[in-house]
């Protein structure tokens, strides 16, 4: 009997150690929420994405990380778009 309770103890130990990486703030190396620049907010970068969205600049950058060629402008588009993308889903706008 004694020798289960260990076995029960030793699983319990090992799942608790495997589990405390998951969730919590700064787990696993991450660096948590990133502040946004200033005068930004989650809305306001939500709402230039939704017209970049709008004009099919989605498209840009899907071809683009296809390898695909862009012209100056569709390029500034998709760069512009992965910034926007960058700062909101680093400041958990998403969350």
């Amino acid at each position: 009997m004694r020798t289960r309770e260990l076995a029960g103890l030793i699983a319990v130990v090992v799942l608790s150690s495997g589990l405390q990486g998951c969730g919590g703030a700064g787990a696993g190396g991450d660096p948590g929420a990133r502040s946004l620049p200033l005068g930004q907010s989650c809305q306001s970068i939500r709402g230039e994405l939704n017209k970049l969205d709008s004009r099919g600049v989605q498209a840009y950058v899907e071809k683009a990380s296809n390898g695909g060629k862009l012209s100056g402008s569709q390029k500034a588009d998709a760069d512009n778009y992965n910034r926007l993308l960058g700062q909101y889903l680093g400041a958990r706008c998403h969350v």
